[in-house]
């Protein structure tokens, strides 16, 4: 018994180019700094997508109340539009999903989003619905591999949506460097798969996971009175150095493969230091990882959603044959890194 993704959607709300950001906002509040200057420039992003821009409304001094209404009001709708663009793309209606997973840690409701996505979308009232928050950027790998047995067992489709809009969590202004790094790489999205059996681009074979417990203060997302606070160290990417190589070849061997024989890869585009560590420590050609990068250029790192931005970018292109072996990899706090094998068919 196998699960298949079918389809992927993403929808995006309006776009604002990283330049601009600077220009017309950052530069002002970190007084010119030419060291918040170089790390916008830096950060492999050329536009990112705000549901609140900071140059129509700054928030940064909302309390986390104001923000989850900000959440409530652009959530659900977004999601609803990621969700539809899917199902018509896999050729489903809303009834025929037999379990709704929603996956967001930048924002909290109850009833939950996924309530309000049953109801919006039409799904029968039988259906299954699963809420998961607070895992970070790696969530959806996780997610996919609960989604995936679901398929497996029932033998019925499912959908996954992963929906983050960090733009609701700008903090107020300092010169902390791991502050202006969030400022300068975060951006909004919602990505749905729909994952049925039997048939789809992508089989789901597998997935892995390790967690390094020692490094837990390196990436942190706390909640706070305005909104949540992340940190994210310098020495993160070192720390997935020394684990990537490892988790890749384990999860491959148990299926007689090795590195050079896979095909595809989504790696999670976290930071532009991130997807050079993997190259890196796996030997990979720089085309390797151009779907990662284009998604950073164009979306900035969207936590959870990203990965799944960059199987979809992945798809597009003409390198996968039937059979070909595709690794999705993605990484968050813990420290903790997920990788997924799959296949195309």
């Amino acid at each position: 018994m196998t699960a298949h993704i079918a389809a992927i959607g993403t929808a995006l709300p309006p776009a604002v180019e990283q330049n601009t950001l600077w220009d017309l906002h950052f530069r002002e509040l970190l007084d010119g700094s030419r060291v918040a200057e170089r790390i916008f420039a830096s950060a492999g992003v050329r536009r990112r997508h705000a549901v609140v821009s900071p140059l129509d409304l700054d928030v940064s001094a909302s309390t986390t109340g104001e923000r989850m209404l900000f959440y409530n009001a652009a959530a659900e709708p977004l999601g609803r539009k990621a969700v539809t663009t899917a199902l018509e793309r896999a050729g489903l209606h809303p009834a025929d999903v037999g379990q709704l997973t929603v996956v967001s840690c930048t924002g909290y409701t109850a009833p939950g989003l996924d309530v309000q996505l049953a109801a919006s979308l039409g799904l029968a009232p039988d259906a299954q619905r699963l809420q998961i928050g607070h895992m970070g950027c790696y969530a959806a790998l996780p997610a996919l591999a609960t989604v995936a047995d679901y398929v497996s067992v029932h033998r019925k489709p499912a959908v996954l949506l992963c929906l983050e809009l960090t733009s609701l969590h700008v903090q107020p202004s300092t010169t902390d460097v791991q502050q202006i790094v969030s400022h300068a790489l975060f951006g909004d999205a919602a990505t749905a798969l729909v994952v049925q059996p039997d048939e789809g681009r992508l089989e789901v074979v597998a997935t892995s996971a390790v967690t390094d417990p020692s490094t837990a203060d390196h990436m942190t997302w706390t909640v706070t009175d305005h909104g949540f606070r992340m940190t994210l160290s310098p020495h993160v990417p070192e720390v997935l150095g020394k684990h990537v190589r490892h988790a890749v070849e384990r999860l491959l061997a148990e299926h007689d493969l090795t590195v050079p024989d896979v095909r595809g890869w989504a790696v999670h585009p976290g930071g532009p230091r991130i997807v050079d560590t993997v190259g890196h420590e796996l030997g990979l050609p720089a085309e390797a990882l151009e779907p990662s990068r284009h998604v950073l250029r164009e979306n900035g790192n969207c936590s959870s959603a990203t990965v799944l931005m960059v199987l979809d970018e992945l798809l597009r292109g003409p390198a996968l044959r039937p059979g070909d072996p595709v690794v999705a990899m993605a990484f968050g706090p813990g420290l903790t890194l997920y990788v997924t094998l799959l296949r195309a068919r």
